[in-house]
């Protein structure tokens, strides 16, 4: 396409098809990428999409469906069937528009999807009588901020696999995310991966290969 190269073999290799990062691209690229993926029958899933590109598009591909939140836009070709139960939790308040990056981006994959949301460690009791959940899920993505300590935590207390997402809420010395990044790298509870600052859509991912 000149400014793009679009795989539409993806989703043969990993079960689904291109994922647009949107930051930074016009809302003309956004549209022949978007055009691309939608001539090849398949899932278009939009990232960090600005709410004035998506009214755009939406002039284009009336099927077209946006979340706010979460800034994704998406097009799903055939509904899927839900599978599995992954669990998206997150820390307090200011870390849900990532935690709905993650859930939609599992939702359009196909997956079964129970949110549990401002359950940090300020308050434990509200997340230990929510244990019975836990054990139901396949896999369990942890969304946090601050210092980042929810997802040792949780991983603590559960057999399945937890995904943490950083997030840049914080005060000063959170640094943006950091301080909470380098609480879950370092973390000594076993089972648990690590995803990039505010990358909601990248844990997702992960858990529905995780979880199918």
């Amino acid at each position: 396409m000149g400014f793009a190269k679009v795989d539409t073999d993806r989703h043969n290799r990993k079960g689904f098809s291109e994922v647009v990062y949107c930051a930074g691209k016009t809302k003309e690229n956004i549209k022949e990428i978007s055009r691309k993926i939608i001539s090849h029958k398949q899932d278009l899933l939009l990232t960090k999409l600005d709410s004035k590109i998506y009214r755009y598009l939406k002039k284009f591909f009336p099927r077209l469906k946006y979340n706010p939140l979460a800034r994704i836009g998406y097009q799903v070709y055939r509904a899927k069937p839900a599978k599995g139960l992954a669990l998206v939790v997150c820390a307090g308040t200011c870390d849900i528009p990532v935690a709905e990056e993650a859930v939609l981006t599992l939702e359009v994959m196909g997956n079964r999807v129970h949110k549990l949301y401002d359950v940090g460690i300020a308050g434990v009791h509200r997340l230990m009588k929510n244990l019975d959940l836990f054990k139901k899920a396949r896999v369990i993505i942890v969304v946090a901020g601050m210092e980042g300590a929810l997802a040792s935590l949780v991983s603590g207390l559960v057999s399945a696999p937890v995904i943490a997402v950083p997030t840049s809420c914080g005060y000063g010395a959170s640094f943006n995310g950091l301080s909470a990044l380098l609480t879950m790298l370092n973390s000594c509870s076993p089972g648990i991966t690590v995803v990039n600052i505010d990358n909601g859509f990248g844990a997702g991912y992960f858990a529905s290969l995780i979880n199918k």
